[in-house]
């Protein structure tokens, strides 16, 4: 099978040879930036950089699948936040708020032709046409994250104890974003979405996601016409069990979760994909630290590894090639 067909044929439930492998975040790195000769910034808006550097994930680190949005700001900027666009050693950052309630949300009917839009749309394109047989990410955010864009955090949190109606009204509306660009991005020749939506422990209790997530992450997993990636940071075993039941054809958890306790709990009803530790382990240590991660991930019954969340920008690449090396090599021994 190509890559693709083994990713695609996971996340449908179907039979693969083997595990899958990829980020269905950003995997890119200062190294990667060396060897593509493409650097952040111009690889967050412009679709050439950002379609040399991406490639990286299948033609350096052997993984299934390509993902070109390495940025969080992209809907944001869009939508006329103001933007740092950081350095090859920084992330770009969002800076301030753009609306405080809902009532001030304008969703610009121009979203689409925007020119760090566009240049994701166009990237997703020249990928597909480049690479028929990997896998193509497209990235897209959750109302839940974007509600943090745009109002702040504290005082979007803050509405979500006063004000929860409003606040469902602000989730609804905000994932017209979320779909819109979703279903340009498909269009445009993504396989698979991930919808990145950080409703993270220590910013969401298990009862807000109950509440106000169930019924938008259904609702994204019906609207969106692709498998979906949902990916959620940090420590996320309290709301495994309510994720399983959104419909959403996989989720991408972090080390915070044992994954053995993840595959238990999801029960087959969602696919898993991770869980190697960014921050200690790809980062700091070694290839058989690395291997010894994955093979922990894919004994428990993780059904695509790869690294836990956005990687740092200086993680070793030879930490990031070995995820994909052990879990191939263990394929073939396996044969």
């Amino acid at each position: 099978m190509t890559p693709k067909e083994i990713i695609l044929n996971i996340l449908n439930g179907k039979d693969a040879p083997r595990k899958g492998v990829l980020n269905p975040v950003s995997s890119t790195t200062v190294e990667q930036m060396k060897i593509t000769n493409s650097y952040f910034p111009e690889a967050h808006y412009d679709a050439k950089k950002m379609f040399e550097l991406s490639r990286a994930s299948y033609e350096v680190l052997n993984y299934d699948g390509i993902m070109p949005v390495f940025s969080v700001v992209i809907e944001a900027y869009a939508a006329g936040c103001s933007v740092n666009w950081g350095e090859p050693e920084m992330m770009p950052q969002i800076l301030g708020k753009l609306w405080k309630g809902y009532s001030d949300i304008e969703i610009k009917k121009d979203f689409l032709s925007n020119h760090a839009v566009r240049a994701v749309l166009d990237c997703i394109t020249m990928l597909k046409n480049k690479y028929p047989d990997v896998t193509v990410i497209g990235k897209v955010f959750g109302p839940w994250t974007l509600s943090y864009d745009f109002f702040g955090v504290e005082d979007f949190l803050i509405k979500t104890i006063e004000e929860p109606e409003e606040v469902k009204d602000i989730l609804n509306k905000l994932s017209e974003i979320t779909v819109k660009f979703a279903d340009a991005q498909i269009k445009a020749g993504a396989d698979v979405i991930t919808v990145a939506d950080h409703a993270t422990r220590d910013l969401c209790s298990p009862i807000s996601y109950r509440d106000f997530l169930i019924p938008i992450h259904s609702m994204l997993a019906s609207q969106i016409k692709a498998p979906i990636m949902l990916h959620i940071c940090g420590d996320t075993l309290d709301r495994i069990e309510y994720i399983s039941r959104t419909g959403m054809a996989s989720f991408h958890f972090e080390s915070k979760v044992d994954a053995c306790r993840a595959v238990e709990i999801a029960d087959k009803r969602i696919k898993l994909i991770g869980n190697i530790n960014n921050t200690s382990t790809l980062l700091f240590r070694k290839p058989h630290d690395v291997k010894k991660e994955v093979d922990y991930a894919m004994n428990c019954g993780v059904d695509i590894i790869g690294p836990e969340c956005a990687v740092p920008l200086i993680t070793p690449l030879e930490n990031l090639k070995e995820i994909s090396r052990a879990v191939k090599e263990r394929t073939i021994s396996n044969v």
